[in-house]
């Protein structure tokens, strides 16, 4: 009768080796879970959310030396005997250049440009009145504007501390500033952020026809840090309203018409990587800074010219096949086409927001 082989191990060592790994993996899973539970949650986001009703779009019909009144004709719309007068309506951070392209595309179609800033940001930090300390920058619409000052509260006053609280009290307060802008019942009110710029030649085409919804979402096109890096067309919140007495500024869903391909809407579109700083510990998303090194000017500038997401996010998708499809950096694009006419008449001024100028100052 031969030997029987040597065993290594004892019946009982293998639970015991098994305990241990366990013992060793555990931690490790459950430290991995709390570190990245906001990207597990958003990778899962289409089972645990579902995406708001469509929208109704309306087609959007322009070409150059096209008349108003075919234009008109083309959206179902009648042409008006005369142009309803336009207000412009934003609340200002910091984005001054953007602000100056905006200004200079709308300027031919504007009647008033409203424009409301704190001296606090969303997050309650005190900040100085960027348009305020600019405003000779605007000159070239200076009989226009219509600025205000808004009163924050900083994070040591007060029991509320909710950033979207500070930001729905500062868009009210915006209401009484048109007011005393003189703005009257069927005028056209622009309720948008600084940084979503509706085209000139929408805003000509709503000024002009009868027939146009009296409330109406505008669909622009959506880039991230500069023209070259377009995202989608996923932008909606900014809003065209025929004012009346029901009429109130926000910027959330108002109805369930949006016009198609309307303008731009740049976020994170700054000359300079401290003004990007300043924006990300300032509005309401504040809270998506998770660490100390997301500020650092040097991973910012890596990031821009890789079009990465400076907060190290997944994209906000309801369905797995469009969250998987824009996973990973934003392509770049080289067209400079169709984009503000000021932006590209003063291209070498503003070189940081086309394509081949990713480096900030």
């Amino acid at each position: 009768m031969g030997k029987r082989p040597l065993r290594l191990t004892s019946r009982g060592s293998v639970p015991k080796l098994l305990f241990i790994v366990l013992l060793m993996i555990g931690p490790i899973c459950m430290i991995s879970l709390f570190t990245y539970r906001e990207k597990i949650s958003y990778f899962f986001r289409p089972l645990w959310d579902k995406p708001p009703p469509p929208f109704q779009y309306l087609p959007h019909y322009y070409a150059e030396n096209v008349s108003i009144e075919h234009l008109c004709k083309l959206h179902g719309w009648s042409i008006r005997s005369q142009p309803r007068r336009l207000f412009d309506g934003i609340i200002f951070n910091n984005e001054v250049d953007l602000l100056e392209i905006r200004w200079r595309e709308l300027n031919p179609y504007v009647t008033k440009f409203v424009i409301l800033e704190s001296n606090t940001t969303f997050t309650g930090i005190p900040k100085p009145l960027f348009f305020s300390l600019n405003r000779a920058r605007y000159a070239f619409a200076e009989g226009k504007i219509v600025h205000g000052v808004y009163s924050g509260r900083s994070s040591s006053v007060g029991l509320d501390k909710d950033p979207f609280v500070r930001e729905s009290e500062q868009r009210k307060a915006i209401n009484g500033l048109l007011c005393y802008a003189g703005i009257s019942n069927d005028d056209l009110l622009i309720m948008s952020d600084a940084d979503e710029i509706p085209s000139r030649h929408t805003m000509r085409l709503l000024q002009w026809c009868d027939g146009v919804p009296p409330i109406l979402h505008l669909e622009l096109k959506n880039y991230m840090y500069s023209f070259e890096f377009p995202v989608d067309y996923s932008s909606w919140r900014a809003s065209v309203h025929i004012y009346g007495p029901g009429t109130l500024y926000r910027h959330s869903r108002q109805t369930n018409f949006i016009l198609s391909d309307a303008g731009w809407h740049c976020s994170f579109c700054f000359r300079h990587l401290h003004e990007i700083v300043f924006k990300m510990t300032a509005y309401s998303h504040a809270d998506r800074v998770k660490r100390l090194e997301f500020l650092n000017p040097s991973r910012i500038q890596k990031l821009i010219c890789r079009g990465d997401d400076l907060f190290d996010m997944l994209p906000e998708e309801y369905t797995f096949k469009e969250l998987i499809k824009k996973m990973g950096s934003i392509p770049r694009s080289a067209s400079a086409v169709h984009l503000p006419a000021y932006l590209i008449e003063n291209a070498d001024r503003f070189k940081f927001l086309l394509p081949g100028g990713c480096l900030r100052e």
